[in-house]
């Protein structure tokens, strides 16, 4: 198949000005199977493949676009999840714009390949249909404990249990998500699609601790006792950044981090039928644009989440 070199990405159906004014629904609906295969159909499949080198987890990308443009998306999720344990969520909020499309040769005469796109495309697809799918895992007896159960820690659990091992995440929090369920504003990143990804993981088998802080409510050398034989720390995306300015503590004033905990924990994306959590008055002053590059993107596209990696996750393993 000869490839689509139309300089521009196929467009993304979005809810309408008129309509999203009036709710915090997400905003891209994202695409059609016949917008999909279109899209796939703009990459080169560059044999250099510089789009995985952008990638921080090396996804397959070329290959599972091909697979694509050829409308096998099961195999397209397939390929895709050898490597992305969260692909509908990466699909979403990655900064696709500063890493593998940053690359993409098609950018350089024209708009990148839609990566993230046919990412979100492709998990979407499979978490519709494949929504029952059990594997069949060999358990191994290995015990082994997560510490917080955001990006990192569900990424880690999900791969080790599908190794074989007896995974448990301990989460200081009511819920599960981490930066994804209250970092993430919900027409970025919808709760009920954090949710299912985060079933897909209680599937393969892993067990959930939830309001326990490690170092409070058990230390790591009691996690070792208990018989776990390893312990991945992923201990979050860290705490806001302030600019050290008189005024910068008084009431109202709310950093980043507070204002999308209050809005996302409490639901106030739900307003009416939640009521807000942050109290304003007519006029707001908003310091910071929260653009991750100086690349122009749709304001409902840009990522206010630090990259994963600077998440500070480690992993301890006993002795």
């Amino acid at each position: 198949m000869a490839p689509n070199m139309s300089p521009r990405k196929v467009p993304i159906p979005e809810q309408k000005p008129e309509e999203r004014v009036k709710n915090f629904n997400e905003v891209a609906l994202g695409y059609t199977p016949e917008q999909a295969k279109e899209e796939a159909t703009r990459c080169l499949q560059c044999k250099h493949r510089p789009c995985v080198a952008g990638c921080p987890v090396n996804v397959l990308i070329p290959e599972f676009i091909k697979k694509v443009s050829e409308g096998d998306f099961d195999e397209a999720y397939r390929v895709l999840t050898t490597e992305n344990s969260l692909p509908a969520i990466c699909g979403r909020v990655c900064p696709q714009e500063t890493q593998c499309e940053a690359l993409c040769v098609r950018g350089k005469k024209g708009e990148p390949v839609g990566i993230g796109r046919l990412e979100r495309f492709v998990a979407d697809y499979a978490m519709e249909k494949r929504s029952g799918e059990v594997p069949a895992i060999e358990k191994n007896g290995i015990r082994v404990a997560i510490a917080g159960g955001g990006p990192a820690g569900l990424t880690c659990a999900g791969e080790l249990a599908r190794l074989g091992y007896d995974v448990t995440i301990f989460e200081a929090l009511h819920a599960l998500g981490g930066v994804l369920m209250y970092g993430i504003p919900e027409f970025r990143l919808p709760k009920k699609l954090v949710e299912k990804e985060i079933a897909g993981a209680l599937k393969l088998g892993v067990k959930i601790e939830k309001n326990v802080i490690i170092g409070k409510s058990i230390t790591i050398d009691e996690l070792f006792g208990d018989g776990f034989k390893a312990v991945f720390v992923g201990c979050g995306a860290g705490l806001p950044s302030f600019m050290k300015i008189e005024g910068e503590n008084l009431n109202g004033v709310y950093s980043a981090n507070e204002f999308l905990t209050r809005v996302n924990l409490m639901k106030a994306y739900d307003f009416p039928r939640s009521p807000t959590p942050v109290r304003m008055g007519k006029r707001v002053a908003v310091i910071g644009l929260g653009r991750p590059s100086n690349t122009p993107r749709p304001s409902w596209e840009t990522s206010d989440v630090l990259p994963w990696s600077n998440s500070g996750a480690r992993l301890t393993v006993a002795p």
